[in-house]
């Protein structure tokens, strides 16, 4: 009997184990679809408007080199860095079109249960959707005062902040786990102005 009690454990914790894990990897599925529709390219945008990052450019360029090592102390250089938005060189019409054109997909990506697990990422997705919002709620967006500008520059940082961190992870996970979408996530770097998609050697 206490044999058979032994086995029942493991054999639970083992199909415990393999279904955390499924959930895991369908977590990571959604993930991927997210930075291949919208993530990428918002964060490229946004990046583009940092004032500071070309000070800063040069540790976000990843390789294929890059160790575990290298990925914590990225994360870390992500939590301390100051983020910035020069709200004056957003195209506030050009961003609202574009998110606009996603807000059924990200509000899909809300509806996933699987988002549950990932509380950081889930409240990124909260954070584009936000801003998706008062972008659109705006009727024109080309006439907005300083203060305006200023409460959408907050928007903005919220949502580029938690992009760039989940980022980082997702490169991390893929470097990891899919060497071919690694090197997609390299030669897209939304950080890199020389990244290409096409290879030249």
């Amino acid at each position: 009997p206490i044999n058979v009690f032994l086995v029942t454990i493991v054999l639970n914790e083992l199909l415990a184990i393999r279904a955390c894990n499924q959930r895991l990897e369908k977590l990571n599925m959604v993930i991927e679809t997210f930075f291949s529709e919208v993530g990428t390219e918002l964060l490229t945008y946004l990046s583009d408007c940092d004032p500071h990052l070309d000070e800063v450019r040069h540790r976000l360029v990843i390789t294929g080199e890059w160790t575990e090592d290298d990925f914590s102390g990225l994360n870390r250089f992500m939590e301390g860095y100051s983020f910035d938005i020069d709200a004056s060189k957003v195209d506030m019409i050009g961003l609202s079109v574009f998110l606009k054109e996603k807000r059924n997909f990200l509000l899909r990506l809300l509806e996933n249960p699987v988002l549950l697990e990932h509380q950081s990422f889930t409240e990124l997705l909260r954070t584009v959707f936000h801003l998706t919002e008062e972008l659109n709620r705006r009727k024109d967006l080309s006439m907005l005062p300083d203060s305006d500008l200023e409460h959408l520059k907050g928007d903005l940082l919220r949502v580029y902040k938690n992009l760039g961190s989940q980022w980082v992870d997702y490169v991390h996970y893929l470097k990891r786990s899919y060497p071919y979408l690694f090197s997609l996530a390299m030669r897209t770097n939304p950080f890199d102005q020389n990244a290409s998609v096409i290879l030249t050697r």
